[in-house]
């Protein structure tokens, strides 16, 4: 692949980074920016949407005719690294999980009717969005072939019933993806629907606490006694719910990890100015030779992160998966993140375990990094499975076409 990015991706990107340096950070160190799950304030939010809106900053990944910029996954790569480098960009772009994802699966395979219906209220930022597919025990998180929750067909409606958990954003969202089972079908049992809040037969049991901090509607519990879905909201068809996921987490997974990057980058950020300027037994931190290992050890990771998600996300723009990709990137980027936060935090001492610095809100969000979207564990494992059947062609290049 060329590493070279076109000059519209390098607009976008300088003007994200000046957004984001002159809108976003001084913004952070404020008490009154923050709701109280220490995420930004839904007014400021409103405020600082509106004028992303206005500065051609909003929704950049899709297509235009869905309000988008058209930047393919390479361009986005840039743009949402850019855009994390400060805790309060991706919701403000309109670029942050679960809408980012949702979006795209909707306009990868809703109808037209649906994507007016479900996409575009989302993407002029009039409501939020779910994707509710994890259950508890004994149902499915990683495997989703183990998925309960059970859609039952009655003429041209469905009968939901079932129990989800850890839905990202529930309590904010009004448009929701389910996954139910509509059959015992091992490829094809599983329907996505999209349901609106306002729908009688669920309910949220509880928000769950977590570590924090949380995404706007925090982490749900929802319980299904009867919710009735009508035929037209099924998405690609029914028993197509597994392909849907699988196209909606390939890219999520990765978008996740572009966000990331910028957020390491920050940590480093943080780390190197208090080390610039801190001394101890007569010498700056910054010219220790222990603080100079950690620190480009750290940046040696950060780019290793940025190569495989630029090898992903140009994989996803020739129009293939990039599923070994994707998940080399989610374990090494997820990793990395929270060393990131790990390592600036022992650099700044007891200042970065404070409030003064992002870095104990960067850690605490950083450690569920590597549990979304599958844990490292997970994509360790299909990984070896990609290995037990490529063998050595696991490392295989592509080979271009010789020119006729």
């Amino acid at each position: 692949m060329d590493f070279h990015i076109s000059p519209i991706v390098e607009d976008y990107r300088r003007r994200i980074d000046a957004f984001v340096a002159r809108e976003l950070i001084p913004l952070e160190a404020d008490p009154a920016s923050y709701d109280r799950h220490e995420n930004i304030d839904l007014g400021l939010l409103a405020t600082l949407r509106a004028r992303a809106m206005a500065e051609g900053l909003w929704c950049l990944q899709l297509k235009p005719e869905n309000g988008g910029a058209g930047l393919s996954r390479v361009g986005m790569a840039v743009c949402y690294e850019a855009m994390n480098y400060s805790i309060f960009g991706p919701v403000v772009f309109n670029s942050a999980a679960p809408d980012d994802g949702n979006m795209m699966v909707l306009e990868a395979v809703g109808t037209p009717a649906q994507r007016e219906k479900w996409l575009k209220p989302i993407v002029r930022g009039e409501v939020r969005s779910a994707f509710a597919m994890t259950e508890p025990h004994p149902g499915g998180g990683s495997d989703p072939t183990m998925i309960r929750t059970t859609a039952e067909r009655r003429g041209d409606t469905y009968v939901v019933h079932g129990h989800k958990w850890f839905i990202t954003g529930g309590e904010e969202a009004s448009h929701f993806i389910l996954m139910a089972r509509t059959s015992d079908d091992e490829r094809h049992g599983l329907t996505a629907f999209m349901f609106h809040r306002d729908q009688p037969g669920w309910n949220i049991a509880r928000r769950i606490p977590i570590m924090g901090p949380e995404e706007h509607g925090g982490h749900c519990e929802l319980t299904f006694e009867g919710l009735e879905i009508p035929a037209e909201n099924i998405l690609l068809g029914e028993g197509q719910g597994l392909k849907v996921a699988q196209i909606r987490l390939g890219v999520a997974r990765l978008t996740h990890c572009m966000r990331w990057l910028g957020l390491a980058e920050r940590c480093v950020a943080i780390a190197r100015e208090y080390a610039a300027e801190r001394q101890g037994f007569g010498i700056r931190l910054a010219d220790r030779e222990s603080v100079q290992l950690m620190l480009g050890a750290l940046a040696m990771n950060i780019e290793i992160g940025r190569l495989l998600v630029m090898k992903a996300a140009w994989e996803l723009d020739q129009g293939g998966f990039a599923r070994k990709e994707v998940s080399m990137a989610k374990v090494q980027v997820a990793n990395t993140l929270h060393q990131a936060a790990d390592i600036a935090i022992q650099i700044n001492g007891a200042r970065g375990y404070s409030k003064d610095t992002l870095l104990e809100w960067i850690y605490r969000y950083a450690r569920q990094a590597r549990l979304v979207d599958g844990a490292d564990e997970v994509h360790r494992m299909v990984l070896n499975r990609w290995l037990e059947t490529e063998g050595r062609n696991f490392w295989q290049w592509p080979v271009a076409e010789l020119a006729s």
